[in-house]
């Protein structure tokens, strides 16, 4: 009997497993006909990375030369691009002529998606999949210049890092807000930028491309935010699609991918398979080598006639990304009534994630240190019941059956010359001869040694070091940590943000060894903040971090309504806005309308769903948020002034006005009170103020720090200034000066008291040049946060507003 004859589209590694397979098991069974567009036979792609940064060749990762196809009697097409499929006439025509088949096996792979920019067709602008284009980066490379990887995926960070290696200067461009965040969550994701970005790689996140630039071929990249960054080259690695072309000609079956059965049988056709990349199996793509290879054990079996059926399993992923040890399993996202445990080392830069549901591990993310992870993979796929080692569950097999892991117990087996102080190089010894000679807590200690005197990161184990060895005599710090998530105060995480320095909340939660993922209820405000305040330019906003009022932009009542309050600058109003205003109350039914103390007019009682409707109306008529929900500035109050009163000496509404245009918007530590009183009889209240203005017949008296709350304190007199512009540099510099050195949520009265007047004056009002400089950062600050959010939302669909669903940020308010 003759051969049947089988027809291969596609030379990758998919189909030269089935090929191994067919040829090892029944060498006779079949006259094999290879097609491949590639001019060469099987690679690995895999290995691609290493030829790209010089640490292989092409010829170390063949998988298949001439003599292993020859060997088999493999006929090889290379280098030929198929026509056309003919299944009637069961032919498959090549450019160079037709061949007949009895079953074909289509292993098209998948093609690169190409951003549909202008630009995109220019000479320089290149994919990341086969040889051809690694050749292409090599040459590009070999002329040194400075490439932009779009996309910030598996390919284009290998990619990033082979051209880095050949002396590149390279920049990556990624759509979402972490790297790789298929497979990795934000903690992990950071860790890998920050190891990029230590190898020269610069990385810009939330980049969209907007066009691609150049004449003659690619000189540079221009994003949706105006961004300009020069390219000599380009390289796309947005992703991959499966390359059905062929199949849809052929009139088979085609969703997302070829779709086949369990034998990876064609839907459409039996004499036809499919594998790798190309297919679509129950919903499925697949990317990984694993499932590619369960897939070709079953085709294998399937031309030969024997029972096999592929099973989607699920996968884990350990990666290798230019030298970073990755891994994640399961689903590792959010969700009810699942709870994380964290492990982090932030001076190995090592972070460990399990998600649990119930008593079963559903998820795993790992960073520098994967060696468990095929361990945690095995109790995710057997849905291990880890109820009994959960206390010890996160240190991996090696703890299993034993006692919990005791901290101390560690801290106490560490040898002397153990370094616990990589700043300053202090080590194990000399903090307990430091300790023996006297020195009884932290502080001692620092002074001493200088252990965690520096970034401070090694704090925790200092103050283990003193609990091991002053045994009963130890007494913990007064300073109470910012919340459970952590044993640092708020005042060290200030300290910490600013001087190593860490520009997103990933970066604080990694080095600062946050004991939860993401924190909590209670820090997440507070590091927001601190954030927002020290790095402006660098970091975004996250509105998950703020309390309930904050995110809705209204005050949440205790029915779940909402009160909604307009910026009437310095109280001054006019017939107009008041029309407005009453029009908004009638429209909406609002049941409680309200002069407030601070001069506003309080509109209470409004449904959440009619939030967006009420802020067009008002917006339209050009009342902005009043912000009276807001860790910011609420108000500055006035009296009339000169224009009516015969007491009033300067121009008190005018000044009120012009420091509300000025300051409003401007997010603070906790909520600012201003007050502007034209004359010393003070009918706008100045001396009980955050800040508070007294205008008298030689100038201004400006006085700071005062409350009228659960507290009643008289301000504090900062300075006596003779014109309108020096009273407001200083209530500017004044505000700056609290915004970057207050704890979350003290009010300014609070903070002063901790820091002193003195300090403040010495900074405020006697340094000049100190002046100047927080009067230009919170200018810095008010251009890149001073906005209407009424304005924002107002033209988006009006969103499900549950209020009683959002108090998780409540409860520290």
């Amino acid at each position: 009997m003759s051969k049947q004859k089988l027809v291969v589209i596609g030379a990758g590694m998919a189909s030269g497993r089935v090929l191994e397979h067919l040829t090892e098991t029944a060498p006779e069974a079949y006259d094999i006909t290879l097609f491949n567009a590639e001019p060469r036979g099987n690679y690995n792609r895999i290995m691609l990375s290493p030829v790209l940064s010089g640490e292989k060749t092409y010829a170390d990762i063949v998988t298949h030369d001439d003599a292993w196809y020859a060997a088999r009697g493999i006929t090889c097409r290379f280098g030929e691009h198929v026509l056309q499929i003919d299944r009637g006439a069961k032919r498959v025509v090549g450019q160079k002529g037709a061949v007949r088949y009895d079953k074909l096996l289509i292993a098209t792979g998948s093609a690169p998606f190409i951003i549909p920019v202008e630009g995109r067709d220019l000479p320089g602008v290149i994919t990341y999949r086969d040889l051809d284009d690694t050749e292409a980066m090599i040459e590009a490379a070999a002329k040194v210049g400075k490439a932009v990887v779009i996309g910030g995926g598996l390919l284009g960070l290998e990619a990033a890092a082979g051209l880095a290696e050949r002396g590149m200067d390279v920049t990556v461009l990624h759509l979402t807000g972490h790297l790789m965040e298929r497979q990795l969550d934000q903690a992990a994701g950071y860790l890998l930028r920050k190891d990029l970005e230590a190898r020269g790689i610069t990385i810009m996140t939330q980049a969209s491309t907007a066009a691609i630039l150049g004449r003659d071929r690619v000189e540079g990249v221009l994003l949706e935010d105006n961004t300009g960054l020069e390219a000599d080259l380009v390289v796309m690695a947005v992703g991959i699609r499966p390359e059905t072309r062929l199949a849809t000609s052929a009139g088979l079956e085609v969703a997302r991918g070829i779709e086949v059965n369990a034998q990876m049988q064609s839907l459409s056709d039996p004499d036809v398979y499919a594998v790798g990349e190309c297919v679509e199996f129950d919903g499925h793509l697949f990317g990984l080598v694993a499932p590619l290879y369960d897939q070709a054990k079953v085709v294998a079996d399937a031309l030969l006639g024997r029972p096999n059926a592929f099973v989607v399993k699920d996968v884990a992923t350990k990666l290798k990304v230019t030298g970073c040890d990755l891994f994640s399993a399961g689903d590792f996202k959010d969700g009810p009534g699942r709870e994380d445990i964290v492990y982090r080392d932030p001076a190995r830069g090592i972070y460990k994630r399990l998600v649990i549901e119930g008593d079963r591990l559903v998820g795993a993310v790992m960073y520098g240190d994967t060696a468990d992870g095929n361990w945690f993979f095995g109790l995710i796929k057997d849905e291990t019941d880890i109820e009994e080692m959960r206390e010890t569950l996160i240190f991996g097999p090696a703890y299993q059956g034993g006692t919990a892991a005791d901290p101390l117990s560690a801290v106490a087996a560490l040898p002397p010359e153990a370094e616990i102080c990589g700043c300053n190089g202090v080590c194990k010894g000399t903090i307990v001869q430091a300790i023996e000679g006297g020195a009884g807590d932290l502080g001692a200690v620092r002074a001493t040694t200088k252990a965690s005197a520096s970034c401070g990161t090694c704090t925790g184990l200092v103050e283990q070091i003193l609990q091991v060895t002053l045994g009963e005599a130890f007494r913990m710090p007064t300073a109470q940590p910012i919340c459970g998530c952590t044993d640092h105060t708020h005042e060290d995480v200030r300290r910490l943000i600013k001087t190593m320095p860490l520009k997103s909340q990933e970066a604080v939660w990694q080095e600062l060894g946050w004991k939860t993922r993401n924190g909590c209820h209670v820090c997440r405000p507070a590091i927001n903040f601190y954030l927002l305040a020290d790095w402006p330019l660098a970091y975004q906003d996250d509105p998950q971090s703020r309390f309930i009022n904050e995110r809705k932009h209204a005050n949440i009542q205790k029915d779940g309504t909402f009160s909604v309050v307009p910026r009437m600058w310095g109280g001054i109003t006019t017939p107009d806005e008041l029309r407005a205003i009453a029009d908004a109350a009638d429209k909406y039914k609002v049941p409680t309308v309200k002069v407030t103390g601070g001069q506003r007019i309080d509109l209470l009682g409004v449904k959440g769903e009619d939030l967006p409707a009420i802020w067009a109306d008002l917006n339209r008529a050009g009342l902005v948020s009043g912000h009276a929900y807001s860790k910011g500035l609420r108000t500055v109050k006035t009296c009339v002034g000169t224009d009516h009163c015969r007491f009033g000496t300067q121009d008190s509404t005018g000044l009120g006005i012009k420091l509300e245009q000025v300051l409003w918007g401007s997010w603070t530590p906790h909520k600012v009170k201003l007050a502007v009183s034209g004359c010393p009889r003070n009918c706008a209240e100045a001396t009980c103020k955050d800040v508070g203005i007294v205008c008298v017949d030689s100038g201004y008296q400006v006085g700071v720090a005062g409350a009228a709350g659960m507290d009643v304190k008289e301000t504090e007199r900062l300075a006596d200034v003779p014109s309108e512009d020096e009273a407001i540099a200083l209530t500017v510099a004044f505000i700056q000066l609290y915004r970057e050195n207050a704890k979350y949520l003290d009010r300014p009265y609070k903070w002063v008291a901790k820091v002193g007047l003195d300090w403040v004056k010495a900074r405020v009002v006697d340094d000049l040049e100190e002046r100047a400089r927080l009067v230009a950062a919170f200018a810095l600050s008010q251009s890149i946060y001073r906005k209407d959010p009424w304005a924002e939302h107002a033209a988006t669909r009006a969103e499900s507003y549950a209020p009683l669903a959002d108090l998780t940020l409540e409860a520290a308010e």
